[in-house]
């Protein structure tokens, strides 16, 4: 694994950069990031180029030996492009425009701001494509941040038809699928469909779904326009981008198939923060992150990435500015996560960012660097770190417990018709990732349809569109497998199947699903150790009831293999039931005391202690680093 920063030399006087070049050196890095944002720089005026700066940078750097990875700067197109065609920008879902001021104003579908980013995009790779210092290419930045993948533009609309006419071929078929006859919604053509986003009420699920594809589809398309020409321009260099966290916008799985390595952007403690995680998991876990926020992230982009190469673009290396609160990480915790990330197979992390900018939105951000060129603390957690970390020789191959399945058009679908507040198809996987986690298992990820013979478990957090491919994979596996709620509950337009959930696996389960309820806060079923909340499905066949709540409520139903979670899978009650499937497939079982996280290896394991405490593990000795690999801990 190699080490890496994030550097803006345009933010810096010319004069600093050859000390900064070498303290980069000497801390251990190899790679720095540069020129995302430099769009305005290299091209102030159309037409106008000026490389001058960037081709001394790039020297400057070159000169410590430090690999540069070059990116497309068309995350941040300049004010005289939007001057030029101000219909490029995309807009919200209220049809507001996202003006220009900050980054990421462009509309995926706009025509002609597509042919601008090639040519930029050309330009760049032409200039710097064959030299010696750029080993590789970041596409883009953060797909889809501050929610820019779905535009509510004209042009959006004319991609938006154009796409279904393609997806469907006749207006009837879709009318048809998306069940149109119903509210009188049908279309006598394409040209017809407008987007979803401003109808009276709630608008046909099968409509939303559809764009949200269509969304998609457009940020893989614009994505691979520019892949095709760093590949012809700039041959034998590795393509990246950089993904985010617990975002589901587009398909990661879509993405990554013309990438040579998927990176991600680990910021633990922001994440902590700012999504759904109970008061006391972020007051406890406020200066280290919680023990599954960056592992749920690194399995499941190495999932996602086409031959399982994958890399941290941006890793948190202080307190963010971001988060409703960002307080700093604790000492030590920098380290921990850059272990951790090399634990789960990582070829690259890389620290956002260099030095702290005092100036413009992300004054507040923290870098290695303080804003006055001083380090700041994670520069000491990192500098000659690489040697601690055992190589894939020393400690054998990643061992195979389970695997989760999941798919993005689950959330999607999960977002469209939640059925009851929270209920998240992504937020089913992380809880049932961090069930199998606290029972010290590894963990990967995978599309619906994927080989699975590998594995001992397989678990589906929730399914609802389960293909012919999928139902034929989980009836060829021999193993355990735990279905959660909602799986094949639609088919592939969002309609409910004649034969009823769970669909084409109810030999598989040995059940249908008659009735299903989503339950308010406080109606709840209580078992022993565990509740029903949020979620009951009622159903009848030949499953035998496993885990039965006080009142007679069934919670989990067994058929053969397979255990069916008849309520929403988190908490204890997915433990529970994910313990017994664990059991049955003759896992290695180690349960985890709070805080406490174990990667195995064939030769030994490593051990991250999550917890505030300095130690939390009695059992095991963990370094004030916080994290130890430990050889041969199964014997």
């Amino acid at each position: 694994m190699q080490l890496g920063v994030c550097y803006y030399p345009e933010h810096w006087p010319e004069e600093r950069w050859a000390t900064d070049a070498a303290m980069m050196r000497a801390a251990g890095i190899s790679r720095v990031r540069i020129g995302e944002f430099a769009w305005s720089r290299i091209e102030p005026e159309r037409g106008v180029f000026d490389w001058g700066w960037l081709d001394r940078a790039i020297e400057t750097l070159h000169r410590e030996g430090l690999e540069i990875i070059l990116g497309t700067p068309t995350a941040t197109p300049p004010k005289w492009l939007v001057d030029i065609m101000p219909d490029m920008v995309a807009l919200d879902r209220d049809g507001a425009p996202r003006r220009f001021g900050s980054r990421r104003h462009y509309c995926f579908s706009h025509a002609g701001y597509r042919v601008e980013a090639a040519r930029i995009t050309r330009a760049v790779a032409e200039k710097y494509g064959r030299h010696d210092a750029v080993t590789a290419w970041q596409t883009d930045n953060e797909y889809g941040c501050h929610d820019t993948v779905q535009s509510f533009s004209a042009a959006a609309r004319d991609a938006f038809r154009e796409w279904l006419a393609s997806r469907y071929g006749d207006i009837g078929a879709l009318n048809t699928a998306w069940g149109n006859v119903f509210w009188s919604m049908e279309y006598r053509s394409f040209g017809e469909i407008d987007l979803p986003n401003l109808t009276v009420t709630e608008a046909n699920p099968a409509h939303w779904l559809a764009f949200r594809r269509f969304s998609s589809d457009q940020v893989v398309s614009f994505n691979r326009a520019q892949v095709d020409i760093l590949r012809e321009a700039s041959p034998g260099r590795d393509i990246l981008h950089n993904a985010m966290g617990f975002y589901t916008g587009y398909d990661h799985f879509d993405l990554a198939q013309d990438l040579d390595c998927l990176g991600w952007d680990s910021y633990p403690l922001g994440f902590l923060e700012t999504f759904r995680f109970s008061e006391h998991d972020k007051h406890r876990y406020a200066r280290t992150g919680h023990p599954d926020i960056a592992a749920f992230h690194h399995d499941l982009y190495r999932g996602c990435a086409k031959d399982g190469r994958w890399c941290v673009l941006e890793q948190q290396p202080g307190p963010v500015n971001w988060a409703r609160h960002n307080p700093a990480p604790l000492p030590g915790m920098v380290n921990l996560w850059t272990a951790e990330a090399a634990a789960h197979g990582a070829e690259l992390v890389s620290y956002f960012r260099w030095r702290q900018a005092p100036f413009a939105q992300e004054q507040m951000h923290a870098g290695l660097l303080r804003p006055d060129g001083e380090p700041a603390p994670a520069l000491s957690e990192i500098s000659g770190m690489l040697g601690s970390l055992p190589s894939p020789d020393k400690t054998g191959p990643r061992e195979k417990h389970a695997v989760i399945l999941f798919d993005y058009a689950a959330e999607w679908m999960t977002q469209i018709q939640p059925q009851g507040e929270g209920l998240s198809a992504l937020w089913a996987a992380f809880s049932c990732y961090e069930a199998l986690r606290t029972l010290g298992l590894n963990v990967d990820f995978a599309r619906s349809g994927a080989e699975l013979e590998s594995y001992a478990l397989v678990v589906i957090p929730c399914l609802p569109i389960v293909s012919d491919a999928a139902a034929s994979s989980l009836n060829a596996f021999a193993g355990q497998i735990v279905v959660g709620p909602r799986t094949g509950s639609r088919d592939t337009d969002f309609r409910i199947p004649d034969s009823l959930a769970p669909g084409p696996l109810h030999d598989l389960l040995g059940l249908t699903v008659t009735k299903s309820e989503s339950l308010r806060p406080g109606l709840t079923h209580e078992g022993d150790g565990w509740e029903i909340a949020r979620w009951l499905d009622h159903v009848e066949g030949s499953a035998e009831a496993e885990l039965v709540a006080k009142d007679g409520t069934v919670a989990c139903w067994k058929h053969g293999r397979a255990r069916t979670c008849a309520t929403w899978p988190e908490g204890k009650i997915i433990k529970q039931i994910i313990g017994l499937a664990a059991k049955d497939a003759e896992l290695p079982v180690h349960p985890m005391p709070e805080g406490l996280r174990r990667v195995s290896f064939g030769k030994g394991s490593y051990w991250f202690n999550y917890g505030p405490e300095a130690n939390i593990a009695k059992a095991r000795e963990i370094s004030p680093a916080r994290w130890v690999y430990e050889p041969d801990s199964k014997e």
